[in-house]
């Protein structure tokens, strides 16, 4: 949905959607969320206007939730933002009538993640000419990382000396440490011989961190080129990732601290895309004379 000024508000809800934002910038809460949080706040109160956001109760929630989310098909996904959005606002404001306890979010949908064979990402991988291309997609497949961690990537976080990659203040402000391929030592190594990076491992064309809609293209131009028919994005690698190394036997608490999951039910969605793992489970029949 198309983003709203802060400004188009009355001023009482412009000026409470403006302490709002000070307050997640304080809570650290990451630029993306106080982004995506005041966006869906803008829209819902724009609504509304020219009421305040003191006046409105959780029926006008349920009502712009089903004309304009329900109504217009966007996603649930979409739906849980805007009512979290909205939870977290009213917690911190004073004087509404807004009960957060009747305020319910939707069922959360449980799609199992689209995962590429090891030969799909061979062919991915041995499409890209541009050398920065193999060695951005080659490292997010080798790794795991989110897009995000990739982008923020500094070339002193690589220790070549123990083939470690520090992942500095990724999703939850954590930190942690991830292995790299031996065979990605030297395709990294003619990368940067060739592009010379200054600050970022992975940089823009005049310099700075190089962006995710960049990244995107690449793998999106690269996919239709191999002529692979599924929804494949970059997050679809790291996917990718964590289901091949359960299908090779490691343990799926190493994946969840290589991935960087605060709580294993995450990591345990893998478990039910490995196809190999289930291909491989004997049915009781198979025990039986028919």
């Amino acid at each position: 949905m198309k983003s709203k000024n802060i400004k188009d508000l009355d001023p009482e809800s412009s000026k409470a959607l403006s302490y709002f934002k000070l307050w997640m910038e304080e809570k650290r809460y990451s630029d993306e969320t106080v982004k995506n949080y005041l966006n869906h706040l803008t829209l819902f109160l724009l609504h509304y206007q020219p009421r305040s956001y003191k006046e409105l109760q959780v029926e006008d929630a349920e009502r712009y939730n089903h004309s304009e989310i329900i109504g217009k098909n966007l996603s649930v996904s979409y739906q849980r933002g805007m009512v979290g959005a909205i939870k977290l606002f009213y917690s911190q404001s004073s004087d509404t009538i807004m009960d957060l306890d009747k305020l319910q979010r939707p069922f959360k949908e449980k799609r199992l993640p689209e995962v590429l064979s090891k030969e799909e990402i061979q062919r991915i991988l041995g499409a890209a000419s541009n050398i920065k291309h193999k060695a951005l997609l080659s490292l997010i497949y080798s790794c795991g990382l989110r897009i995000g961690e990739i982008i923020s990537l500094k070339i002193k976080h690589l220790d070549k000396e123990h083939g470690l990659i520090h992942v500095v203040q990724a999703k939850g402000k954590k930190d942690r440490y991830v292995p790299y391929s031996e065979k990605l030592r030297p395709l990294l190594r003619s990368y940067y011989e060739a592009c010379k990076p200054r600050e970022h491992l992975f940089e823009g064309q005049y310099g700075g961190p190089y962006t995710e809609r960049s990244a995107a293209k690449v793998l999106e131009n690269l996919v239709s080129k191999c002529g692979i028919r599924k929804r494949v994005t970059l997050h679809t690698l790291r996917h990718s990732f964590a289901t091949h190394l359960l299908e090779s036997g490691t343990d799926i608490r190493y994946i969840q601290e290589l991935l960087g999951h605060n709580s294993p039910k995450t990591t345990m969605i893998y478990t039910h895309v490995s196809s190999k793992k289930i291909a491989a489970i004997k049915s009781p029949l198979d025990d039986l004379e028919i």
